[in-house]
């Protein structure tokens, strides 16, 4: 029987789980799915008129394994995946599992990197190019990719932005390379795609995660060397200033999260007439009167204080749009910043 489960394709699989899951369940799964990949199942589904007991269990233990696999690799890489597997299913079985994880998972490179401290980080990247810090901070997060850039020297961040602006593809040798001195381990999965990772999407998630005073910085040298390129992160960017593009009803879901205490009246303490009606018009007379109170007791604040807040608001809000509660525009268009 494990020989005959071994023999099946990847797709034949998914359908052996899909039948075994039931209609209801097999549903909302499919809801997840590309379109094509919904069509495959389905015919693969539609050919199978009745599947043994004991192919439906081995498929289902095999998907919980991997399941399983997969939540080590995300919790601690894939040595400890592999360290945990080991106790709970034996070496054999265990390599068998994250081989058939690895040979499925596009891991990305530099994962044991992004469990690192980003001074450390930081420490190896300042010797290198501008080109390799650019390809380093492609592949962290967001928020990782802003502290380092941020604590770079003004000229070198606005190199490293561009670069990443530009960035297209990259030899998977030279990921690999990089991989190996940053991690000192080499994830070798076979078929995966290193080559994706840079580009215009990549800076603005990072631009986004930078203090107010980086991100000046960055677009405005930009502006001067690539008018063009700083218009167009420009355009994909959210400003706290774009909170004027908000509907009425992303203001008020935004409303019931925001710290109307602390973030709101520093945040609108040197704000725009404009960007402070958009808030007045979405709150009740009694609530708009306690707010400006609150902006007014503040008294002098410092500008970083301010920046910071608005930052954390544009945060928020960026979460909000994530999870689909709220809608990104830009004013006069139909466009969704993504």
């Amino acid at each position: 029987m494990s020989s005959y489960i071994g023999d099946l394709s990847g797709r034949e699989k998914a359908a052996i789980l899909l039948i075994t899951l039931g209609p209801d369940l097999s549903a909302q799964v499919m809801r997840h799915l590309r379109e094509e990949d919904i069509d495959v199942l389905t015919l693969e589904i539609a050919s199978r008129r009745k599947v043994d007991q004991e192919v439906k269990d081995k498929v289902l233990e095999e998907f919980n394994e991997m399941c399983i696999a997969q939540e080590y690799l995300e919790e601690g890489g894939i040595e400890y995946a592999k360290k945990l597997l080991e106790k709970a299913l034996g070496p054999d079985q265990a390599q068998a599992v994250l081989k058939r994880l690895t040979s499925s998972l596009q891991v990305k490179p530099f994962d044991t990197v992004r469990k690192s401290d980003g001074a450390q980080i930081l420490n190896f990247l300042e010797s290198e190019s501008p080109q390799t810090i650019a390809l380093v901070l492609s592949y962290l997060t967001p928020s990782q990719a802003a502290s380092i850039l941020a604590s770079l020297e003004p000229d070198l961040q606005v190199e490293v932005a561009r670069r990443i602006s530009l960035m297209e593809r990259t030899s998977p040798d030279v990921v690999k390379e990089i991989e190996r001195i940053l991690e000192r381990k080499v994830l070798s999965l076979a078929g995966q795609d290193y080559t994706q990772a840079g580009g215009l999407g990549t800076i603005v998630d990072i631009l986004n995660n930078v203090d107010r005073q980086t991100e000046r910085t960055i677009l405005g040298a930009l502006e001067m060397e690539s008018p063009e390129l700083a218009e167009e992160i420009k355009r994909r960017m959210f400003l706290f200033e774009d909170i004027i593009y908000l509907d009425d009803r992303s203001m008020q879901r935004l409303l019931r999260d925001v710290d109307l205490n602390r973030d709101l009246p520093l945040a609108l303490k040197n704000a725009s007439e404009e960007v402070r009606s958009k808030f007045f018009r979405n709150m009740s007379s009694r609530a708009v009167e306690t707010l400006k109170e609150s902006i007014d007791y503040l008294g002098p604040v410092r500008l970083r204080d301010v920046e910071e807040a608005q930052q954390r608001i544009v945060s928020l809000i960026r979460r909000l749009e994530e999870q689909g509660e709220i809608i990104i525009g830009r004013g006069g268009g139909d466009e969704i910043i993504v």
